[in-house]
């Protein structure tokens, strides 16, 4: 499991964009590249990481479930995600 110091730091990074993105949308429609650089770094969406919802693990994460590849397989094999079954043949 991830600190929680990082799972936090994620969160307030997402209010950051999610407060600033009006602003930046704003200036990078007229091409004020200077206003850009004044606002906070955090206030790129680039700086987010995608972070499982379960463990905070940010390596082997699968989009499309928003966990990570050890939670998506224990989940899977237990039966935990709909539609999810594990292979044999």
């Amino acid at each position: 499991m991830a600190k929680k110091s990082w799972i936090e730091r994620n969160k307030r990074k997402a209010a950051t964009v999610k407060k600033f993105a009006v602003k930046r949308a704003e200036l990078k429609a007229k091409g004020d590249y200077a206003g850009l650089a004044k606002l906070p770094k955090d206030a790129s969406p680039i700086r987010l990481i995608n972070r499982c919802a379960v463990t905070g693990r940010r390596h082997g994460f699968l989009r499309k479930f928003g966990v990570s590849r050890l939670t998506f397989r224990e989940g899977a094999l237990n039966g935990m995600i709909p539609g999810v079954t594990k292979a044999s043949w």
